[in-house]
């Protein structure tokens, strides 16, 4: 085999001097060929070691390791709500008039009662002051009568007058008496309608911006009104969640009342924490829902009415649960794994099965024991049986040199020559000039 290998050599070589007779010497072509023949004979008798095994040899593969942990989960669920007042009023003219004096700044707190605007009140003045002149005329009236009705009753005792102009005098009597009660009743409507003159906030909150401005006529039929009023401190949040859940609110809102989280829309900045107050009535049929509304006492005004939040309602703590990292967790094409870090130092792959992710921690239903070490950071160079070594979260990095002694070795690479470092086996051919084109 090996004379026929030497002849073969000999050919070639006989060939590539030959083609090469225009740019190389005779001499040169031979010194290569010879020199191919001893590095052949040196790997036939010196042969290169053998590929080593998957992770054999290679350095530990840095990662960070955390510990499964057992720990009480507080279980919620999670909706979309709208920030609403808890009381909003919109401020209506309930008199007509022109509007004199505005004493209200657009987005100031007002308190119950605090005068906002005034309406001109001299028509209404004057209806007042006619309504008690009335009154006045009726009730002398009724003292004229009153003395009429006392002489034909006089009159009626000595005989001397009929008992038929007795009775009308008394009916005339009682007939003033109830317009005097009528008069009473209008002075008190004419009161009212003065009082409407200046209009008064009916609740405490934050007034929006200013709908009529002063010297315009307002009527009391007026759709706009003059401002809107909220009530801000409290404030509700109303949500949505689906249907299934409502057996699981029911029964947990009469153990206790339910806390509800208000989170920003980033949904990582936690705004304000308050209570279920109330679950709606019925179920919404076109799309499956249960309206709730939760009340937040809102001091430091982070919820602002007309908000969109993310709520998170919490509805039972699962005890002593087994929850690790939800970064270790891994998704595969057979399901959720992580690596275990055995005794040994090595990394294991572990088959979990995740009832859900809360705050950044995997609630785990089985695959894991409390008190196991896993590996939180640096999966994507693991393999199962790889040599770990554990680092600092945020500590030194591995530098790319590390990243590459660490990767995993081609098992399929071709053996390499002693010597010759990561170059590839030389062969027969490498030391003959390439070829011109001219010949």
């Amino acid at each position: 085999m090996k004379k026929l290998f030497l002849c073969l050599l000999l050919l070639t070589g006989g060939l590539a001097i030959w083609l090469f007779r225009d740019k190389a010497p005779v001499s040169q072509a031979l010194d290569g060929l010879v020199a191919q023949v001893n590095r052949f004979r040196s790997s036939a008798v010196n042969p290169a070691p053998a590929t080593p095994k998957f992770g054999e040899g290679a350095p530990p593969v840095p990662v960070v390791a955390g510990v499964v942990e057992s720990k009480d989960v507080s279980l919620f669920l999670n909706g979309l709500g709208n920030v609403q007042g808890f009381n909003t009023v919109t401020v209506r003219p309930r008199v007509d008039g022109q509007l004199d004096q505005v004493y209200f700044a657009e987005g100031m707190e007002v308190q119950a009662g605090q005068l906002l605007a005034q309406i001109d009140p001299r028509p209404l003045q004057a209806a007042w002051d006619q309504a008690v002149a009335r009154r006045k005329q009726d009730e002398a009236l009724l003292s004229n009568a009153q003395r009429d009705l006392v002489r034909d009753l006089a009159l009626l005792a000595d005989k001397a007058g009929t008992a038929q102009k007795a009775d009308t005098q008394k009916a005339l009597v009682e007939q003033l008496e109830a317009t005097l009660r009528a008069d009473d009743a209008a002075i008190e409507a004419a009161a009212v309608q003065l009082g409407y003159a200046s209009v008064l906030s009916p609740i405490s909150g934050r007034a929006g911006i200013r709908l009529v401005d002063a010297g315009n006529v307002v009527r009391a039929q007026d759709a706009t009104g003059l401002v809107v009023i909220t009530q801000m401190r409290p404030v509700s949040v109303v949500f949505t969640l689906p249907e299934q859940n409502l057996e699981l609110i029911r029964s947990e809102s009469d153990k206790a009342p339910l806390q509800v989280v208000a989170v920003a829309r980033d949904n990582q900045t936690t705004l304000a924490e308050g209570s279920l107050a109330v679950i709606d009535n019925q179920i919404d049929p076109s799309t499956g829902t249960i309206r709730l509304k939760a009340t937040f006492s809102n001091e430091d005004l982070k919820l602002w009415p007309g908000q969109f939040v993310n709520v998170r309602l919490r509805v039972a703590i699962r005890k002593a649960a087994t929850v690790v990292p939800a970064q270790a967790v891994q998704y595969g094409p057979t399901g959720t794994f992580l690596f275990v870090i055995n005794a040994d130092s090595e990394a294991e792959l572990r088959s979990l099965k995740v009832a859900r992710i809360e705050g950044g921690l995997a609630l785990l239903e089985s695959g894991l024991q409390p008190g196991e070490r896993i590996v939180v950071d640096g999966q994507f160079r693991l393999q199962p049986g790889s040599k770990v070594r554990v680092v600092e979260p945020g500590g030194k990095k591995s530098s790319p040199k590390d990243l590459a002694n660490s990767a995993p070795r081609n098992v399929d690479s071709k053996p390499l020559v002693e010597g010759q470092g990561n170059a590839r086996v030389p062969t027969p051919l490498d030391s003959v000039a390439p070829a011109s084109s001219k010949r």
